[in-house]
């Protein structure tokens, strides 16, 4: 029986370094869920969209937040996210112009199939027609 020589232990050994490195790089960047949460406002816009990957991308305006600069004036910040569950897009498909609860998924990076933008969301808490002052 061959002994194996000592570069090959390293090679070896560094090949299953850079493996695990690798795995553990992917798994915490695509896969892990950062962090997770509700935001509510008004859908702004709702569509499907991609070449290859068809995925549902949509845009919230979330309105009443004080802008730090004046107090005294509101400004509106959007949140843009993505869907992959075909039964909540096509319930969003339905909410343009409503104020809606939404509960979302953060992930560090984006994957093609998974959509546009970090935030997926997972569930629809609650949808109502916006209030009307006139």
């Amino acid at each position: 029986m061959a002994q194996i020589s000592r570069k090959a232990k390293i090679i070896t050994i560094l090949s299953l370094l850079v493996a695990i490195a690798l795995t553990l790089f992917i798994y915490f960047h695509f896969f892990f869920v950062y962090s997770s949460g509700v935001n509510a406002g008004e859908i702004n816009y709702f569509q499907q969209e991609g070449l290859v990957f068809k995925t549902y991308e949509g845009k919230m305006i979330q309105t009443g937040f004080k802008s730090a600069i004046n107090a005294t004036k509101l400004q509106s910040n959007e949140f843009k996210f993505s869907v992959t569950d075909k039964k909540i897009a096509d319930t969003l498909m339905r909410c343009s112009g409503k104020e809606v609860e939404l509960r979302w998924k953060r992930y560090m990076g984006t994957l093609p199939w998974r959509g546009n933008s970090q935030y997926v969301v997972t569930e629809v808490l609650s949808i109502q027609e916006p209030a009307r002052f006139f």
